[in-house]
């Protein structure tokens, strides 16, 4: 009998499409959004919050946010240079999608929702409808190298 690769499991997906929509530099905060289109009528944002590595395409069709396993999750660590002492605080998730893949590594990710928002529109103050997130804490933490 061969042995069987283990399945990433998924911690999100979406028959949407997410574009890369904003990183600022200044507060590490990236951005993937899915605009309302005919069949859908809310506007999706993806938050990724501390960002400190990323590795990305413009564009993901039908979006999987995946948890990475721990040879992946020490090799995107190492190479994002963040010192050891930030291992627990860390998140890793990898993007998957029909015409692409990456990862980031952050602090946190925030999926909220917004009715009828288009791209050009500021948005309302108050609070966001927050449809999911994830926090290195909601995930049994990778064991050191």
């Amino acid at each position: 009998m061969t042995g069987s690769v283990a399945r990433p499991t998924v911690l999100y997906a979406s028959d949407r499409t997410f574009r890369v929509w904003r990183y600022g530099v200044g507060h590490s905060h990236l951005v993937l959004r899915s605009l309302p289109d005919g069949s859908n009528t809310t506007r999706l944002d993806l938050h990724f919050e501390a960002v400190h590595a990323m590795q990305l395409v413009t564009r993901y069709e039908a979006l999987h946010v995946l948890a990475v396993d721990e040879p992946e999750f020490s090799r995107i660590f190492a190479e994002s240079g963040v010192p050891p002492v930030w291992r627990d605080a860390q998140l890793i998730v990898g993007l998957r999608s029909r015409n692409g893949t990456g990862y980031v590594q952050c602090g946190r990710v925030i999926l909220d929702r917004r009715e009828g928002r288009t791209s050009d529109e500021p948005d309302p103050p108050g609070p966001r409808d927050v449809v999911w997130s994830l926090r290195p804490g909601d995930l049994a933490p990778p064991p050191p190298p």
